[in-house]
């Protein structure tokens, strides 16, 4: 039975009042001539990947967490998807929205392969930002998550069976949000 929503955040609001992760996500959105609303690849990303990375680091922002927060799920990405928002067949409704490569771990989707079953619906957990919203809101559940390290913080959240994992994403994270952070 998956948890009721416990996050306040609202994603439409997010993506209307912030014109640049509208952008990142696809959508047209006016801006001054030669100015770009989309962020440039960073770090070896490509586009899309880049996309992902800023909406989870502008959900942080307007949900006022710490550098380090944004660290620890860009990580969490890294391992969980490589900055892919992934459908999944085992969830056709997932297969129907706008999706980077499927995966087919469990009932997993999103950027994060949140489990529909636990986390939210497809609709919710395909969507960057709720998916960020719903990790970021976990993330601060964890006493001392900002002491710990990246792979203990993201474990504490995903609880996946390869719990060592998110230590190699670690460096990459820290450059992925340097730059967008700029």
């Amino acid at each position: 039975m998956p948890l009721a929503d416990d996050t306040a955040f609202d994603a439409a609001q997010f993506y209307e009042t912030h014109s640049r992760a509208n952008a990142a996500r696809g959508v047209l959105v006016a801006s001054a001539p030669g100015a770009s609303l989309v962020p440039k690849p960073v770090a070896g990303l490509n586009q899309a990947q880049t996309n992902n990375a800023f909406i989870v680091i502008e959900v942080a922002r307007q949900m006022q967490l710490p550098e380090r927060a944004m660290v620890v799920a860009i990580a969490t990405a890294l391992q969980e998807s490589y900055l892919r928002n992934l459908a999944n067949p085992k969830v056709p409704a997932s297969m129907k929205l706008p999706h980077d490569g499927t995966g087919t771990d469990y009932d997993s989707v999103g950027i994060f392969q949140q489990r529909v079953s636990i986390w939210g619906t497809p609709e919710q957990l395909m969507d960057p930002a709720f998916a960020s919203a719903k990790f970021y809101n976990r993330l601060v559940k964890v006493d001392g998550w900002q002491r710990m390290s990246v792979t203990n913080a993201a474990q504490a959240v995903q609880r996946s069976a390869f719990a060592s994992a998110y230590a190699k994403h670690a460096t990459m994270a820290q450059r992925i949000v340097d730059e967008l952070t700029d």
